[in-house]
């Protein structure tokens, strides 16, 4: 096979210019493809050999591939090497739509901050088993709406002003109340910081708690969110190894370079949704303490769990300051509430605010004075009890209707939780191409291999069914069913009665 071509002088790595290798490597690769040094449709080496070339870490080069990927600069397949990507424009026109045709350019941190790291495919905009989606056709709107006339009356209110810039004092306390019945969460209500969203939260800790070029573990698979905050604020990031029994902190390499953050979702990982057993998190938990790293736990869909008994938080087992929990209220109540919390350590309540202050990164004033009414009045608790039955029936419905019409050819297993379900191809398929055709049918999948950092990506699609009803999962299943047709053959199952209810 023809050696991949590699110009000399496309890359030059300086160790001490405080600019981390992965985006040294990345923008050499960029200004090689635009000056015309590397032409549409050529291959590159493997991370393995161009890691060798460089004298890095092959996780460094991943992550490099990775943010080239995500610019549409490099194609990457598994099983195949990377290449320019094909149908690029000629020399001097590629990837300027970073760079404004007048005026100023964007910095380097603002260029890092742009990218789009959830990569090609992913679904942004609404349709059908769309995933992370809750049931807007199951939210008490009147209900709501009576909290939201009562908060309006907070007209001559000193909540009105410029205080309580990290959330109001009754959101607080209902949240402080809430945590310790159900996740055995136990903090003050000062320690709980209300934000906009739980990206809000991670970019937030991610620059006030890492410096530039600190090491993060991130799970593989896992939550592009957590990637795309990390990348923004310039941390260095290492896949954490993800098993049938979640993160895995014992299988990693202590020797190279500690971790600052281990972001984790131990109730529901995320994308496979495994749970995290208490002997993994007590592990985990002491390597953190051995390395010196802070936790973030993301409680991802805690409030969903269908069968069995829930597992304690990490937080109420850490030692003060070890954990820092995070949760929102997007799967439970709605996106477009933009509103998510975090409960950190005493010593970090002043800065943070601080720091909120600073940024202007508060979330509003009347929906958060709503919630903290539809909370006291208990119908929070109440919509949770419903819509735990209901997601559980609609998660049944679409995995019974996978697994019989598209038999062997997938694995995806019945739900214990969560909002969506990962389905995972046995056969070689382009999750990717396969999810932009989905989409285009007004079914918002999104590719699993996306969700990968390094070496073994699987193929497979993430498929909500919170928000479904019998007839959409009914019509999706069908169209991709139809799909693979076309990329190899399906059989086709039985039909299978459509039993969910709705609210």
């Amino acid at each position: 096979m023809k050696e991949p071509v590699f110009p000399e002088g496309i890359l030059s790595l300086n160790r001490s210019s405080g600019v981390s290798l992965a985006e040294q490597i990345y923008r050499g690769f960029r200004e090689a493809v635009r000056k015309g040094l590397l032409s549409s449709g050529t291959r590159l080496p493997s991370t393995r050999r161009l890691a060798a070339m460089l004298g890095v870490g092959r996780n460094t080069v991943n992550a490099a591939y990775d943010l080239l990927q995500a610019e549409g600069i490099v194609s990457l397949r598994t099983g195949a090497a990377p290449r320019i990507t094909e149908g690029l424009p000629p020399e001097g026109t590629i990837s300027e739509r970073f760079q404004l045709p007048e005026g100023p350019s964007l910095s380097s941190r603002g260029m890092a901050m742009s990218f789009n790291l959830r990569g090609d495919g992913w679904a942004f905009r609404h349709g059908a088993l769309q995933p992370g989606a809750p049931a807007l056709d199951c939210f008490p709107y009147e209900n709501w709406a009576r909290c939201l006339r009562r908060a309006a009356r907070l007209e001559r209110s000193p909540d009105l002003q410029y205080q309580n810039y990290t959330g109001m004092p009754s959101l607080k306390r209902q949240l402080s109340l809430h945590l310790a019945a159900e996740r055995g969460v136990r903090a003050e209500p000062d320690q709980i910081l209300i934000t906009s969203s739980m990206q809000a939260s991670l970019s937030l800790l991610s620059l006030v708690l890492a410096d530039q070029g600190d090491v993060a573990w991130l799970e593989d698979p896992g939550y592009l969110g957590a990637k795309t905050a990390f990348h923004a604020a310039g941390l260095a990031i290492r896949p954490l190894v993800v098993d049938e029994q979640g993160a895995n902190a014992a299988a990693m390499d202590l020797s190279d370079h500690s971790p600052k953050l281990i972001y984790v979702t131990p109730s529901h990982q995320y994308p496979l949704g495994v749970r995290m057993p208490l002997t993994r998190r007590l592990a985990l938990l002491e390597t953190a303490g051995t390395s010196g790293a802070t936790i973030l736990e993301d409680d991802y869909d805690s409030e969903f769990l269908f069968s069995g008994r829930p597992v304690a938080a990490l937080y109420g087992l850490a030692e003060e300051g070890r954990v820092i929990y995070l949760g929102t209220f997007s799967k439970s109540l709605m996106p477009g509430l933009r509103i998510a919390y975090c409960v950190v350590p005493s010593k970090l309540v002043d800065p943070l605010t601080q720091f909120m202050r600073n940024m202007g990164c508060a979330a509003n004033v009347q929906a958060q004075a709503a919630l903290a009414q539809f909370m006291d009045s208990g119908s929070y608790q109440k919509h949770l009890k419903q819509i735990r039955q209901i997601y559980e029936e609609r998660g049944t419905l679409l995995v019974d209707t996978m697994q019989q019409r598209l038999g062997n050819r997938v694995q995806v297993d019945i739900p214990t939780g969560n909002v969506q379900v990962t389905t995972i191809f046995r056969e070689a398929v382009d999750d990717v191409a396969l999810a932009k055709r989905m989409q285009l049918h007004g079914f918002a999948v999104s590719p699993l291999s996306n969700c990968y950092l390094g070496e073994g990506r699987k193929s497979g699609l993430i498929v909500g069914f919170a928000d479904a009803s019998p007839e959409q999962i009914a019509q999706g299943v069908d169209t991709l069913s139809n799909l693979l047709k076309e990329t190899g053959g399906v059989a086709a199952g039985p039909a299978i009665q459509p039993v969910s209810r709705s609210c």
